[in-house]
């Protein structure tokens, strides 16, 4: 197994990683990343329905979409991600317990008691410090995972939503769970970095035929493109999916009024409004517009449908 540690920091390439090297190479691989700070949602998610649209928007957050299934999990520069590629037999592809079963150990070599539980979390005291997710490619596996050391929980509270209520749809759901970052538990662990060297240093001792190594020029270049084409885009990150409907009400005008739109392929295809004459006309326009906050904002914008204290929001 070829263990490499990421020096990029771009969750867009890195997640690229992942993908380029299952699908472009035989070797088997555990990768050790660290990412900026952004909201990873799972290949069946609707990324309106998982993230807090407005507090993303005003804090920069992307919202990227990886191709393993499971639920929305928070990535910033004190969460550490692993990622096993590995050779598989066919039909015993699928298997949580056996692909963390070699982290819980170096955790235990920590002094962390991590045990695995959730749906797919490793858990410690209760508490949830890693959310796992799996892709089969023909005979081959992606594993990957979260490690929380120092993450900043509150951002992570703000960027996730709460309240799903106001979206309708057959997308995977998420499952929130408590969380506890492991820094606090540690002693003469410093950093994230110090916490990563540990971690390849343990798989390296105790993994046979285990070796580092690093990407080619090459390859950096074909996961960059892969990066730039797939995961930076909105047509993967937002569009992909299943459609939704999302209503909710709000106060225009000092009136109570309604929305209720249906969005497929990214896309808002219809559009119901009940309210003033002059909001119920405009939102009209809406229909063929990205369910995206700048786009409906656009249009909106130029119906001068803007008042004081109207938030762009009530769409999202």
């Amino acid at each position: 197994m070829i263990c490499i540690s990421l020096s990029s920091t771009e969750p867009f390439f890195n997640l690229a990683v992942d993908e380029y090297l299952l699908k472009n190479s035989r070797e088997e691989f555990l990768i050790l990343g660290i990412n900026e700070r952004s909201v990873i949602i799972g290949k069946h998610q609707s990324a309106h329905r998982e993230t807090d649209t407005k507090f993303i928007t005003v804090n920069t957050i992307p919202v990227i979409r990886r191709i393993s299934g499971g639920g929305t999990v928070f990535h910033d520069t004190g969460n550490l991600n692993f990622s096993f590629i590995l050779n598989s037999t066919e039909g015993k592809q699928i298997d949580f317990r056996k692909y963390t079963l070699p982290v819980i150990n170096f955790l235990s070599t920590l002094g962390i008691e991590a045990k695995f539980g959730g749906k797919n979390d490793l858990l410690t005291g209760g508490l949830k410090i890693s959310g796992n997710a799996e892709h089969v490619y023909r005979d081959r596996v992606l594993h990957h995972g979260t490690l929380l050391f120092d993450s900043d929980l509150e951002l992570m509270r703000g960027a996730l939503r709460k309240d799903t209520s106001k979206y309708g749809t057959r997308a995977v759901r998420s499952n929130p769970s408590p969380v506890t970052n492991l820094a606090g538990m540690l002693n003469g662990v410093d950093s994230i970095y110090a916490f990563r060297s540990l971690m390849l240093r343990w798989f390296l001792e105790y993994s046979p035929g285990t070796f580092t190594g690093e990407l080619s020029d090459g390859e950096n270049e074909r996961i960059r493109l892969l990066a730039e084409t797939k995961y930076r885009t909105w047509e993967w990150n937002y569009a992909y999916g299943p459609g939704y409907h999302f209503i909710n009400r709000f106060e225009f005008k000092g009136d109570e009024s309604q929305c209720s739109l249906f969005v497929k392929d990214g896309i808002i295809t219809e559009i119901m409004v009940k309210g003033p004459a002059e909001l119920e006309k405009t939102c009209r326009k809406l229909i063929g517009c990205k369910h995206m906050v700048e786009c409906v904002q656009d249009v909106l914008e130029k119906e001068n449908i803007f008042k004081p204290g109207f938030d762009i929001y009530n769409f999202f």
